[in-house]
C-alpha cells in the first residue's frame, strides 16, 4: 500500500494509542495524533512510539474549528480516523453536556473541516480520502437473553454517552448521504487490554484487588458484555479503513460473552497465579468483591455478530478472552509506573454515575 498521512483524533486515549502503535510497528504510514488531553489521555500510552520520523503529536480540541483547519491545511491528511470521544457511562451520567459537547458538537466540526478540505483535494487524491468514525455496540441499546447486533439493528441509545455517539453516528451518514464524504463507520463491543484508564471494569478491578479495596460489582454482576482484546481491534480499524467499502457500517466483537461477576472472578482466579502475595491479612481477592447498587439503566446484555467483517475483509479476533485477560493482568502488574502515575492525578478510582 501506498504511504498515507492518517490523522487519528483522540490519539492518546486507550484506543486511539492502541492504534498508533499498530499503524507505526505494522503499517508504512505517517500519523498525525490530534488530542486535547483530558483527563484520560496519556501521551505516555505512546512513548515507544514516539520517537519514530512518522509520528506527529498536535494537541487540539476538535470543536476547535479555526484549529482542526489549520491542522487538515498543515499536514494534508489521506484519512481520518475519529476515535476522539468521551467514553465513560458513568461520566456522562454525572455529566452529560460535555458528552454533547464534545462527541456531538466536536464530531461535527471534525467533519465540517474534514468536507471544507476534501473539496479542495485533487480528484485523484479526493477519490483516495476516508472518513473512518469509530463508535460503540451501545448505540444499539440492551439485547434480551438472545440474539446480537447487526449492522442494520436498530439504534435504541440508553445513557447520555450512548446517545451521543449514535447522534455522531447519524451525522457521519449524513454528511455522506448529503454531501458525499467518504465515511466508514465501526461499532466494536468492549474493549480491554494494556494502558486502559482505571475507571474501566477491568483496569479498576486488577488495581483495587492489588491494593485491597473493595471489588464493586454493579448490581448482581448478571449484565452480559462481550470483550474485544484493543489489540485485536486496533488491528480491525486499520483493516476497514483500507479495505471496507466507502458508506458501509462494519461491527467488531470479540467473540467473548461473559457476565461481569464472572468477569471478576477470572480477575481474581489470575491474580491468586500471578499475584499470589497479597495486601496484608486478605485471604482471598475474591473475599473483596462487593455487590452496590446498579447503574442507572443499566443495559442488560451487549453481543455482536461480527460475520460481516470476517466474511468481507477477513477479519477475526485472534485473542480469546482467557489469553487476553492473562495478558492484560500481566501488564498491569510489570506497568506499575504507568498505572501509578494515573492514579496520582485527579481521578482517585472513586464511584461515578449515581446521578
Amino acid at each position: 500500500m501506498d504511504c498515507k498521512t492518517i490523522l487519528v483524533t483522540g490519539g492518546a486515549g486507550f484506543i486511539g494509542s492502541a492504534l498508533i502503535r499498530f499503524l507505526i510497528q505494522h503499517s508504512p504510514h505517517h500519523i498525525i495524533n490530534v488530542d486535547a488531553l483530558t483527563y484520560a489521555g496519556n501521551l505516555e500510552s505512546l512513548v515507544s512510539i514516539e520517537q519514530s520520523s512518522r509520528y506527529i503529536f498536535e494537541k487540539a480540541d476538535i470543536c476547535d474549528r479555526n484549529g482542526i483547519q489549520s491542522i487538515f491545511k498543515r499536514h494534508q491528511p489521506d484519512w481520518v480516523m475519529h476515535l476522539a470521544a468521551e467514553s465513560h457511562v458513568d461520566r456522562s451520567i454525572e455529566g452529560p453536556l460535555n458528552f454533547i459537547q464534545t462527541n456531538v458538537m466536536g464530531s461535527g466540526v471534525l467533519l465540517e473541516a474534514a468536507r471544507d478540505y476534501w473539496n479542495t483535494l485533487p480528484n485523484e487524491r479526493a477519490a483516495q480520502f476516508r472518513f473512518h468514525h469509530i463508535s460503540t455496540d451501545e448505540v444499539y441499546g440492551s439485547l434480551g437473553n438472545e440474539g446480537f447486533f447487526l449492522e442494520n439493528t436498530p439504534y435504541s441509545p440508553n445513557s447520555p454517552y450512548s446517545a451521543t455517539k449514535a447522534a455522531s453516528d447519524h451525522l457521519v451518514r449524513a454528511w455522506h448521504h448529503t454531501y458525499g464524504l467518504p465515511v466508514l463507520i465501526t461499532n466494536c463491543s468492549n474493549n480491554y487490554g494494556p494502558y486502559q484508564f482505571p475507571e474501566k471494569l477491568i483496569p479498576h478491578i486488577i488495581l483495587n484487588a492489588l491494593s485491597g479495596k473493595p471489588l464493586p460489582i454493579y448490581g448482581d454482576g448478571c449484565q452480559i458484555r462481550d470483550w474485544l482484546h484493543v489489540e485485536d481491534h486496533a488491528r480491525a480499524l486499520y483493516t476497514v479503513a483500507s479495505q471496507g467499502q466507502i458508506g458501509e457500517t462494519y461491527n467488531i466483537g470479540g467473540h467473548n460473552e461473559l457476565r461481569n461477576i464472572d468477569v471478576v472472578k477470572h480477575i481474581c482466579t489470575l491474580l491468586e497465579e500471578l499475584a499470589p502475595d497479597k495486601p496484608k491479612g486478605l485471604s482471598s481477592y475474591a473475599s473483596l468483591i462487593t455487590f452496590v447498587t446498579d447503574r442507572p439503566g443499566h443495559d442488560t446484555r451487549y453481543a455482536i455478530d461480527a460475520s460481516k467483517i470476517k466474511n468481507t475483509l477477513n477479519w477475526q479476533p485472534e485473542e480469546t478472552f482467557s489469553t487476553g485477560l492473562r495478558k492484560t493482568v500481566l501488564w498491569y502488574l510489570e506497568n506499575k509506573t504507568w498505572w501509578q502515575r494515573v492514579l496520582s492525578g485527579d481521578y482517585k478510582l472513586e464511584r461515578l454515575g449515581q446521578k
